[in-house]
Order: structure tokens, then C-alpha cells, then sequence
């Protein structure tokens, strides 16, 4: 397909077979971020219906929520930066996690507005498409055709590991993630990922797109500290040693996010949305990538977060 008008220079490209991104330099200055389904993933990506999403540019410090307009079979974002911020915390350069600390600030911010905004009317049912995803391969069926390959090698490994009660556990998170009392108005994909900060000056972007939807506003910050643990649990790192040369990740998001009116989430709830995220991931890499025998370690990584409630991934718990 052709590339959008504005694109200029392509700068960055990552393929799965959930999803191809393809990162230009933009005509008009920033850049363009262009996501399509990857070869494993045929249907269209639907965009989010703007009008539903804050404007955040008046709220200081907050990321803005940068909704996408439709082009072919994707979607486009136009983003301040050509990295996000987990690029930016594996650059060893003094400094990038200090801008990383400060685009996860700011995710922190967004987050509270988002949550604090009312239903719009004509969202989307259900629970967003990763979780849709994760659900499903928790269950053993992924649609009509059944688990993709990878998906299934992984869950019967996994069950032979965890056993079932962690398995049911896992389901229980997901209810209690996606069918709260009193749902909110949830990014539903705020990962380490979709947070781009700023190249040179400008406000850090947080890359909103299919996966708005109402639930648990536990379920947001969970997946940005499970991104979180599982970058220290992959650098062998756990807890406060994370920390080491810089802030604590941790407690600079959720110190963006701040008590606001009503508190903030359960802090175990969002303990267990990060193992959700971590679980995730697992799940979508096998389905999506070729099978690792890397997986083997995520298994017991995140029995370890099962068994914990996901501790770890919050200040103040324990592995």
C-alpha cells in the first residue's frame, strides 16, 4: 500500500504477525506512526471514535491522548517522537530513563482525565481486543478456527506448569478487570509502547487507538507496571534494585496519577491487572512470533506472579 501523503523518511519499522508498524517522518513536522494487522491478524484495525477521547492539551503535564484517523486496512498516528519510552529505557545513554520517567509522569496525568471522563454513548461492548485475546486462550478456543499454533503449544505448556487453579485464578482477574462495579472509561492498551515521548520539545504523546473501552481503571496502570516488571524481571533485576541510576518507575507513574477526587485503584487490583498485562504478552508473542524456548522462562515468571498477586509490579510489594 502506499504510504500516507505526509510520510517522509521511514525511520522505524516492527513486524509481527499481529501487527505491522511502520514509523516515517512527517511532512509537516513529528512523525507518523502507520499500524496495520500483521499476516496473522486479517481483520481491518477499527479507529476509536474521537469525540469520546479528552482533549488533554489545557490539563499541564498530561500526556495527550492521540486518537488515529483510518487509512487502507490501519491506522494512523501522528506522534512527537520516533521511539516510545521502552526503546528509550533500554538506551543506555545518561538521561533516557530520566525522559522515560518523564513520559510515564505524564501517562500518569492522562490516565486520571481519562478516567474521570464520562461514558460516551456508542462505545464499543466488551472488553478491549487484548484482553478479548488473552480470554480466549485462557479457554482454549480463539474464534472459530481454534488457537493459532503457537497460542496452543503455549497454553498446553502453561497448563502443565501452572496447573489449574492458576489458570482460574487468572479468569477471575480478567472478570474482575473488565466487569468492575462501576466501570470506567479505560485506554485499554497503555503499554510502555504506545507511549512516545517527545523527540526534541513538546508534549509526550500516548498513542489511544482500538482498545478504548469501559472497565477497571486498575486495569490502565497494571499494564504500564507490568511492562515495568517484566523489563526488570528480563534485565534480572526485581523490586527497588530497579531503581538503581534512576527514579523508581513505579512510583513516578503512580505519583502522575495522584489520589484525585475519590482516591486512586485498589493498589491489589492493579497488582493483579499487571500480571494480566504480563500474561498477555506471553500469550500474544507465542501466537504472533515464532515459539521461543524463551517462553519457558515466562511460564515460570509468571507463575511466580500468580502465586504473589503481582506484588512486585507495585511500590512497596514483594517478590
Amino acid at each position: 500500500m502506499t504510504p500516507p501523503d505526509d510520510a517522509g523518511e521511514l525511520v522505524g519499522e516492527y513486524v509481527t504477525g499481529l501487527q505491522h508498524t511502520r514509523v516515517h517522518r512527517s511532512a509537516h513536522g513529528g512523525f507518523v506512526w502507520w499500524h496495520r494487522p500483521g499476516a496473522l491478524r486479517p481483520r481491518p484495525l477499527a479507529a476509536p471514535a474521537a469525540a469520546a477521547v479528552p482533549d488533554l492539551s489545557g490539563v499541564p503535564g498530561a500526556a495527550l491522548l492521540v486518537t488515529p484517523v483510518s487509512f487502507g486496512d490501519g491506522l494512523l498516528h501522528h506522534a512527537p517522537g520516533a521511539v516510545s519510552a521502552v526503546t528509550w529505557l533500554a538506551d543506555p545513554r545518561p538521561g533516557a530513563r530520566q525522559l522515560a520517567a518523564h513520559a510515564l509522569a505524564a501517562a500518569g496525568r492522562s490516565l486520571r482525565a481519562l478516567h474521570g471522563t464520562p461514558l460516551p454513548p456508542g462505545l464499543p461492548p466488551g472488553p478491549p481486543e487484548s484482553l478479548r485475546r488473552m480470554r480466549a486462550w485462557a479457554d482454549g478456543a480463539d474464534g472459530a478456527d481454534g488457537l493459532l499454533p503457537g497460542a496452543a503449544r503455549l497454553r498446553e505448556v502453561t497448563l502443565a506448569a501452572w496447573g489449574s487453579a492458576r489458570l482460574e485464578r487468572v479468569r477471575a482477574w480478567w472478570e474482575e478487570a473488565v466487569e468492575p462495579p462501576v466501570p470506567s472509561l479505560i485506554h485499554g492498551g497503555a503499554s510502555l509502547g504506545a507511549l512516545i515521548p517527545p523527540l526534541h520539545r513538546g508534549r509526550t504523546a500516548l498513542l489511544t487507538g482500538e482498545d478504548l473501552a469501559a472497565g477497571s481503571p486498575a486495569l490502565d496502570l497494571g499494564w504500564l507496571l507490568g511492562d515495568l516488571a517484566e523489563l526488570a524481571w528480563s534485565a534480572g533485576r526485581y523490586g527497588s534494585d530497579d531503581t538503581v541510576g534512576g527514579p523508581d518507575l513505579r512510583q513516578v507513574l503512580l505519583a502522575g496519577y495522584g489520589p484525585g477526587p475519590g482516591g486512586g485503584p485498589d493498589p491489589a487490583a492493579v497488582a493483579r491487572a499487571a500480571v494480566l498485562r504480563v500474561v498477555t504478552h506471553m500469550q500474544d508473542f507465542a501466537s504472533y512470533c515464532d515459539w521461543s524456548e524463551e517462553l519457558h522462562d515466562y511460564i515460570a515468571f509468571t507463575a511466580e506472579l500468580i502465586d504473589e498477586e503481582g506484588r512486585r509490579a507495585v511500590p512497596g510489594g514483594t517478590s
